[in-house]
């Protein structure tokens, strides 16, 4: 089923749907972590500006059969390479996160790479174990989507960099 997924660099005419995307709330909820006010246009803009703007990090759309499904990117934070991801609510549930993360995995360098995900989010914590994160330690923050403090997972995927 996943055979036509496809990861492409980020266009602007993606970030529309990006932004529909988040409107989710249930996928805000999943997440966690995400921005304060998911409507607010301009805070979303800016936010993809920054993104975009950031020559360290790789940002990438995920297509499948055609269709922008999401987006997943590999950044810096606080002097670590993270990875992130985020599907579009209709299309969970069919593997295409798993094998949008793997193609990413064989596109990226950088090893060790770390991931978060709420501790309640089992579905994104299956992802990265079958790409071969492990969990590594805890961290907890306040979750502007749940309104309240969240536990997550740091998880970590060791290697060595690849040339």
């Amino acid at each position: 089923m996943t055979s036509d997924l496809l990861l492409r660099d980020v266009m602007e005419d993606d970030l529309p749907i990006f932004f529909e995307q988040q409107l989710d709330s249930d996928a805000n909820y999943m997440a966690a972590f995400t921005a304060e006010n998911p409507a607010d246009r301009d805070a979303f803009t800016s936010h993809w500006n920054k993104i975009l703007g950031d020559d360290t990090a790789t940002n990438k759309t995920i297509l499948f059969a055609g269709q922008v499904v999401g987006h997943i990117a590999s950044f810096e934070r606080l002097g670590k390479p993270e990875v992130t991801y985020w599907i579009g609510k209709q299309y969970w549930g069919k593997g295409l996160a798993t094998k949008a993360l793997a193609e990413f995995l064989g596109q990226v360098k950088e090893r060790h790479l770390y991931a978060r995900a709420a501790k309640d989010n089992t579905a994104s914590i299956r992802v990265l174990e079958k790409c071969g994160f492990e969990i590594s330690g805890q961290d907890k923050g306040f979750s502007h989507a749940r309104g309240k403090e969240v536990e997550e997972f740091i998880l970590e995927l060791r290697g060595e960099e690849r040339d």
